[in-house]
C-alpha cells in the first residue's frame, strides 16, 4: 500500500479509511505493508498486523509538511510549499518503494491517491513488472489536472494501472479525460466497520448535556473537513430557512478546515449561531458517540470540485442513522432515497431544510431508515465485503503478473 495519509497517533483522522482497509485485508490473511512519508507527529508502532514503513524526504524533520491533510488549501489548490517539497517526496518515495519492492517482491502494489502515490507506484510497477492498482479518493483528481506536469504524471500512472477504483462516478469522470481506461474501473467505496460502529445510545444523554442541547431538540450531524466540497455552508443556510426557524434543531459540526471561520461568520450573519455546535476534530475512539447522539446525518456535498463518497455516510448508517445527501460525491452509492435516507438537489438550502423538517417531524421514519441503512452496511457496504472484492482483484492481477513475468 502506498499512501500519504495514515493515522499517526491514537485518534488521528488522517487516512483512517486506508488503515481500515489494510487492517481488514490483514484480518483476511493478506500480508500488508504500508509505505508512507515520514511525519514528526507519528506516535504509533510500525509493526503489527499491518507493517508500516516511513520514508524521509527532507531535512530537518520539521520540513516534512506534505500529506496528512495539509497539502491543499480548501482542497482546491496546492499550497505553495507543496511545489517546493514535492520533488523530494516523489524522489524519495520512488527510491524507497523500488528498493523495498526489489527485496520483498510484493504480488501487488496498491496506491491511494493518483498523485503522488499512483505515480510512485507506476514507476516501480513499470521497472519491476509488479501489477498496480490505484484508488482515487477525492482531491487527487483536482491535483492531477492542475498543471501540465501533473497531468503528464497522472496519464502515465493511469496507463500503468491494471485496476482503477473510485468511490464516486464524479471522480471516475474527472480523471477520464486524462486517459483513464474506464474498463479498468471498479466502483469500490471506502467502507466502515459494522462491528466497531453500531447503535449504542448509552452515552448520548451525557454528550447532549455537555454540548448544551436541550432534550427535545433534533440533532443534525455533519462530519468532515470544513472545505467547500463538503457543502456544509448549505446546511447553515438551511437552518435559516423559515421552515426550520421555529423548529428545535441543532447542527453538530465535527471537523476542522480552512473554511471553518468563514462558515462561522456566515452563521452569525444569518442569526443561527445558537443552533450550531462546533466541536472540532473528534478522536476515532470517540466518534461513535456523536453518530449515536445524532438523529440524522447531513452530507450536502457539491459537485465542484469532484469528491468521493464520504466515509461519514457509511459510519452514520452503521449506527442506524438516516442520511440526507445530494446526488453527487458518491452519495447515491450508499443512500437509497426514501429507504435509507433522502436525496436532495445540491446547493439547495430550501430543499435541504424540507428534508430535515420531514425527518425531524417523523421519528418512526427516522428509525425505519436507520435500520435499513444498518442492514445495508452489514450485507454490502462494510469492510469485510469490500475487502473481499479487493482480494478478488488482487488475486487476478497477481496471476496475470506471474504469467507475464519472464
Amino acid at each position: 500500500m502506498l499512501t500519504h495519509n495514515y493515522p499517526r497517533f491514537p485518534g488521528d483522522f488522517s487516512g483512517v479509511f486506508v488503515e481500515a482497509l489494510c487492517e481488514e485485508l490483514a484480518a483476511q490473511q493478506q500480508e500488508v505493508t504500508v509505505w508512507a512519508p515520514y511525519d514528526p507527529a507519528y506516535r504509533r508502532p510500525l509493526h503489527g498486523a499491518v507493517s508500516l514503513r516511513l520514508y524521509r524526504y527532507a531535512w530537518p524533520d520539521a520540513l516534512h509538511r506534505l500529506g496528512y491533510m495539509r497539502t491543499m488549501q480548501s482542497d482546491l489548490a496546492l499550497r505553495m510549499e507543496a511545489y517546493a517539497l514535492s520533488p523530494a517526496l516523489f524522489t524519495r518515495g520512488i527510491q524507497t518503494v523500488l528498493r523495498e519492492s526489489r527485496r520483498r517482491r510484493p504480488d501487488v502494489l496498491h496506491a491511494h491517491w493518483l498523485l503522488p502515490n499512483g505515480f510512485i507506484g507506476a514507476v516501480v510497477s513499470r521497472r519491476l513488472g509488479i501489477p498496480l492498482a490505484i484508488s482515487i479518493p477525492g482531491s487527487d483528481a483536482q491535483v492531477a489536472r492542475s498543471n501540465a506536469l501533473f497531468r503528464a504524471m497522472a496519464r502515465f500512472a493511469l496507463r500503468q494501472a491494471a485496476l482503477l477504483t473510485a468511490n464516486s462516478t464524479d471522480l471516475r469522470d474527472a480523471v477520464a479525460p486524462l486517459g483513464a481506461d474506464l474498463s479498468r474501473f471498479d466502483m469500490i467505496i471506502y467502507g466502515t466497520d459494522p462491528a466497531a460502529l453500531r447503535p449504542d445510545d448509552s452515552a448520548s444523554a451525557l454528550l447532549r448535556q455537555r454540548l448544551q442541547i436541550e432534550s427535545g431538540a433534533v440533532v443534525a450531524l455533519c462530519v468532515g473537513r470544513m472545505v467547500p466540497k463538503k457543502g456544509f455552508d448549505v446546511l447553515i443556510r438551511a437552518l435559516a430557512e423559515p421552515m426550520l426557524q421555529a423548529q428545535p434543531i441543532v447542527a453538530v459540526m465535527v471537523g476542522e478546515g480552512d473554511d471553518k471561520a468563514t462558515w462561522q461568520e456566515l452563521a452569525t450573519r444569518l442569526g443561527v449561531t445558537d443552533r450550531l455546535r462546533w466541536v472540532g476534530n473528534v478522536p476515532k475512539t470517540e466518534i461513535g458517540r456523536y453518530y449515536n447522539l445524532a438523529d440524522l446525518l447531513a452530507m450536502p456535498s457539491v459537485s465542484r470540485p469532484a469528491d468521493g463518497l464520504n466515509v461519514c455516510v457509511l459510519d452514520a448508517m452503521s449506527c442506524a442513522k438516516p442520511v440526507i445527501g445530494t446526488p453527487v460525491a458518491g452519495n447515491p452509492l450508499a443512500i437509497v432515497n426514501g429507504e435509507t435516507g433522502l436525496i436532495v438537489p445540491e446547493q439547495d438550502a430550501a430543499a435541504l431544510a424540507a428534508a430535515i423538517f420531514n425527518l425531524a417531524a417523523h421519528p418512526t421514519l427516522r428509525q425505519q431508515m436507520g435500520a435499513a441503512g444498518r442492514a445495508r452496511i452489514e450485507q454490502e457496504l462494510g469492510w469485510p465485503h469490500l475487502a473481499r472484492r479487493y482480494i478478488a482483484h488482487f488475486e487476478r492481477m497477481a496471476t496475470a503478473g506471474r504469467r507475464s513475468s519472464p
